[in-house]
């Protein structure tokens, strides 16, 4: 039987093009010192995350990432939905990516959806992160089929995601 040599270690798949810590000006470089309250969406930075939950009544307002994005109309994610499908099965498509921020919004505060907007036969659904951005493609994907494409920007924090039936 042939053995391994400990020093030859199996190589995990790192994508080193896309570090998310560096390019996404919204992340705080610092830590709070201790647990805070967003104002506005009442998400809690406890244990170096935000997630939902009850904070302590004397903790610190601090902004959230999504609510700083928000207030600054400077999304990170665009999903544009097109074709001829999606104009006849408007309402279920839409209603499938609400469910699908939803499903995102429970686990990650900072996954949502920022606006929905009409033109011209196209919608585009603005998000506060790059991920949820791409899950709600692959949802419509795994859906309805279609084409889809996904675009990372190389040099800051955007994907842009089309989705066609």
């Amino acid at each position: 039987m042939k053995r391994r040599d400990p020093r030859q270690r199996q190589r995990r798949h790192i994508d080193r093009s896309f570090d998310a810590i560096n390019h996404d000006p919204y992340l705080a470089r610092g830590k709070p010192s201790g647990p805070a309250r967003c104002p506005e969406c009442s998400a809690v930075f406890r244990r170096g995350r935000w997630q939902w939950g009850e904070a302590a009544k004397d903790a610190p307002q601090q902004l959230c990432p999504a609510c700083r994005r928000t207030r600054d109309r400077l999304p990170a994610g665009y999903v544009r939905l097109s074709g001829p499908f999606f104009a006849e099965h408007r309402d279920e498509v839409l209603r499938l990516v609400r469910n699908e921020e939803a499903r995102e919004k429970r686990a990650h505060p900072l996954q949502r959806i920022m606006a929905v907007r009409e033109t011209r036969g196209t919608t585009e659904v603005t998000t506060t992160d790059v991920h949820v951005a791409r899950r709600i493609g692959e949802s419509l994907r795994a859906a309805f089929q279609g084409s889809l494409a996904i675009r990372y920007s190389p040099d800051e924090y955007r994907v842009r995601v089309n989705w066609s039936r």
